[in-house]
């Protein structure tokens, strides 16, 4: 490919199609280099994404290592955010959110884009994103766990799935007008929303709940 006079590698990876997220290191003539560098006449590239296991001990850091795991999702991953606030990370959502509003979110906290649009994960603002290749939101939840290591991070039944509040304990007897006949006499442990006040309780729903993340945190076979 011929580069523009004092293209960035980061330019020429994102002309070939390849967004900036889904690289996790650059060598250059065998060398580690940043986003900035200076793409040389003659210069042997070699890019590699964030599931190469093998990466170099000296690897120049193309962006500042994440503290917190906070998502946010475009308006086609709904499924998979609602899997993600079940698992109990922050994640927002809402169906109507456009890529400018995504891309603005992301200058000022560090969110974790999920999204299968190349284009919006090239945006500058976004520094970390997550191309999603599966079209299953079973197999997208687990596709993101393995690439940001989720497992022993997780807190089931912490966030709310509708608007992705904290959920916190209430006694009985203050939502205890707002519970079907049938839950009043079986249930005893609820839980309330800090954000929209909804109320959940264990009933049948939650098993199901519960069986799903089970079923999509069990490392997957090698056959």
């Amino acid at each position: 490919m011929n580069c523009t006079p004092n293209a960035t590698v980061k330019h020429m990876i994102e002309a070939l199609g390849a967004p900036h997220t889904e690289i996790e290191f650059i060598l250059v003539n065998g060398k580690s280099v940043g986003f900035e560098y200076l793409i040389q006449p003659d210069d042997r590239i070699a890019v590699y994404p964030p599931f190469y296991r093998l990466k170099p001990d000296d690897a120049v850091p193309l962006r500042a290592s994440l503290t917190a795991f906070r998502f946010i999702a475009d308006a086609h991953m709904g499924a998979l955010a609602r899997l993600l606030r079940l698992a109990g990370f922050d994640t927002l959502y809402y169906p109507a959110i456009h890529d400018d509003e995504i891309a603005n979110y992301c200058a000022h906290e560090p969110y974790i884009v999920l999204t299968r649009d190349r284009e919006l994960l090239k945006r500058s603002q976004i520094i970390y994103g997550c191309y999603i290749r599966p079209n299953k939101p079973d197999l997208q939840l687990r596709e993101v766990f393995e690439r940001y290591s989720l497992a022993e991070h997780v807190a089931p039944f912490s966030r709310c799935l509708v608007c992705n509040g904290t959920l916190h304990s209430v006694d009985k007897n203050i939502v205890l007008d707002r519970l079907p006949p049938l839950v009043r006499e079986r249930h005893s442990y609820f839980l309330k929303c800090s954000g929209c006040d909804r109320v959940y309780w264990e009933g049948t729903h939650w098993d199901n709940l519960r069986a799903q993340l089970n079923s999509l945190l069990t490392p997957t076979s090698d056959n």
